[in-house]
């Protein structure tokens, strides 16, 4: 990573404009329906300015006030998964002729360069653990790897995490490290531009930057420095295998089995979280039938439906599979957790849930 120069908050529109004149279609954070979306950016005056984020347990809720800052919020609801792994799309088409012979065409998504602006450090560590699923062995998934060539990652670090955020203790932020191909430290004036990749450093040299000053430098390290002080939750080790293996039967289960709505919120919200139900449409004339994929959640009923039977049949066991999976089986898999500590989970959930008090109770006893 190589700082490029000074970004002039004015001169925000050059980065939108080069980014489009390289072929890219433009996504940025904005206000809709209460919460921080990304959507469609035509230009800098659709940023959230000003606009910060009140984040408790089962609780969010957005504040306004005078600051001229633009990227002075933790995240919404959404992360990068929605653009990558599609919430439904067809995976293939089967088509019956007149002879009753069946043919078989896979789908190709319908893909266009992408560039998304204000991606969080949490994110990135989220699309490397999505990368490792769908792209890495014998088998890449064609739909998510075409969308992720053509990505562009414009990361912005966190200067306001919150109250919901332990990213620090995941190891996955608050500063972004690469991964990426442009990073920016905003402050009131403007931002730090930061190139991580080769097109993003020539696309930081269509920008007109100014030089970068010590005292801009010093600012960028203190909101950094700051953004890891704040945070309050933790998760007591970035490798859990060794508590949870041993807490199958704790209590606690049943506890937040008692609160747990088994509503999937927690799954859909979450960065990494991948499952997916398959379904076929056929059509009514019996001449074919459409086969496409959604997204799914092991807080349903049909997640563990085999043959008649629902392996996991209450909120209990649904519970325990996600948290266990997430914080210690990824191990086995990604070689590391599948929580980035974003916090959306906390906050998302209707009743409060809060992942970290989950393991604090789970390891109270622990010799």
């Amino acid at each position: 990573m190589t700082t490029s120069g000074f970004l002039v908050r004015e001169h925000f529109d050059r980065l939108l404009a080069a980014l489009r004149g390289s072929g890219y279609r433009c996504v940025g954070p904005q206000v809709l329906d209460g919460a921080i979306q990304y959507r469609d950016l035509l230009n800098a005056q659709a940023l959230p300015t000003g606009w910060h984020d009140n984040q408790t347990p089962g609780h969010y809720r957005l504040e306004h006030s005078d600051i001229p800052r633009q990227f002075a919020w933790a995240n919404g609801p959404q992360a990068l998964k929605p653009f990558l792994f599609a919430p439904r799309e067809t995976l293939w088409r089967v088509a019956r002729d007149e002879r009753g012979a069946l043919s078989f065409k896979a789908a190709s998504p319908e893909t266009q360069a992408l560039a998304v602006i204000g991606v969080r450090a949490c994110d990135l560590a989220a699309l490397r653990l999505q990368d490792a699923h769908f792209m890495q062995g014998q088998f890449q998934d064609a739909q998510y790897s075409a969308r992720r060539d053509g990505l562009f990652l414009v990361a912005v670090n966190c200067t306001h995490p919150a109250a919901t955020c332990f990213c620090v203790s995941t190891g996955d932020g608050p500063a972004a490290e690469g991964g990426c191909d442009l990073i920016l430290d905003e402050m009131d004036d403007g931002f730090i531009v930061h190139s991580a990749s080769g097109r993003g450093e020539r696309l930081a040299a269509q920008l007109g930057l100014l030089p970068v000053t010590p005292e801009q430098r010093a600012v960028a390290a203190q909101q950094r420095q700051q953004a890891c002080d704040v945070q309050t939750r933790g998760l007591p080790s970035r490798d859990l295998r060794p508590l949870l293996d041993k807490r199958s039967d704790h209590p606690r289960w049943i506890e937040v089995a008692a609160r747990c709505l088994s509503c999937g919120n927690c799954t859909s919200v979450c960065p990494t979280c991948f499952c997916h139900s398959d379904h076929e449409a056929p059509a009514v004339d019996g001449s074919g039938s459409t086969h496409y994929r959604e997204w799914d959640s092991c807080f349903t009923q049909g997640h563990s439906y085999i043959h008649g039977i629902t392996i996991r049949a209450d909120t209990r066991l649904r519970y325990r599979q996600w948290l266990t999976h997430k914080l210690a089986a990824w191990h086995d898999q990604y070689g590391r957790s599948g929580c980035v500590g974003c916090g959306r989970c906390i906050s998302w959930c209707p009743v409060g849930i809060d992942i970290t008090e989950e393991v604090a109770a789970l390891a109270a006893d622990m010799p």
